[in-house]
């Protein structure tokens, strides 16, 4: 049953054996009333093996057989979540897990029902490449045309939702369509939604980044889909 103040964090993690043990740590170590989902989408790296071997009271560790995607992970997280907040911290550390409680405040206070850290107003970030940023940006244009949105950072990875309204979310897709259709799917429903400014430490594809230009390419199909075909 949904626990009143709860917060339920979802790690969706892939062959992060690098970051996994840290951000874990830090997620456990935030000072507040939690749930923390990992879970893991059929990694190779060692990165089951830490979580093999990790054990807290608030912890729940997920072993997917074979890897779908971040949308399918988060999927999971969110089918086992209990929180009146559920936030999505993503498993690299280009989202700071001391970020959580601000990302959960107004949720937690009734006053939204989902709350996006932008990387694009006025937060910390490190300066990655133009074409990636301006990549966000027309993808988040895009989204925001169809679904009549004012978002700035469509694509951010910190994101919380109300509980309730998220577990009833009708979610479909695996990999990184997860961003546009969950806001399509808020936008039907009228929800009300906040932007908090997130520091953002972004990595290389060098230093392991998944996400490409085909999946730039592949949000424009999903923003399509969600808000003029799919809009369960």
């Amino acid at each position: 049953m949904p626990q009143k103040g709860l917060i339920t964090v979802v790690v969706p993690v892939y062959n992060e054996a690098r970051t996994i043990e840290s951000v874990l740590k830090r997620v456990l170590a935030v000072p507040f009333v939690k749930q923390v989902i990992v879970v893991d989408d059929g990694s190779t790296d060692g990165t089951r093996e830490v979580l093999q071997r990790a054990k807290h009271d608030d912890l729940t560790v997920v072993l997917l057989e074979k890897n779908r995607g971040k949308g399918h992970a988060v999927r999971q997280g969110i089918a086992r979540s209990r929180g009146d907040a559920v936030v999505i911290q993503d498993a690299d550390l280009e989202y700071l897990p001391e970020e959580i409680p601000k990302l959960s405040e107004l949720i937690l206070k009734g006053e939204a029902d989902a709350v996006f850290g932008s990387r694009f107003i006025g937060a910390p970030r490190k300066i990655g490449k133009f074409w990636h940023t301006k990549a966000n940006q027309v993808v988040t244009w895009f989204s925001n045309l169809c679904s009549n949105l004012n978002i700035t950072d469509m694509e951010t990875g910190a994101k919380a939702f109300r509980g309730d309204l998220i577990r009833g979310l009708p979610l479909k897709s695996d990999r990184f369509g997860f961003e546009p259709e969950v806001v399509a799917r808020l936008a039907r429903r009228k929800a009300s939604i906040f932007e908090i400014p997130a520091p953002y430490f972004g990595r290389t594809h060098a230093e392991g980044k998944k996400i490409g230009a085909k999946d730039a390419l592949a949000a424009i199909w999903h923003i399509l889909r969600f808000n003029f075909f799919d809009r369960g």
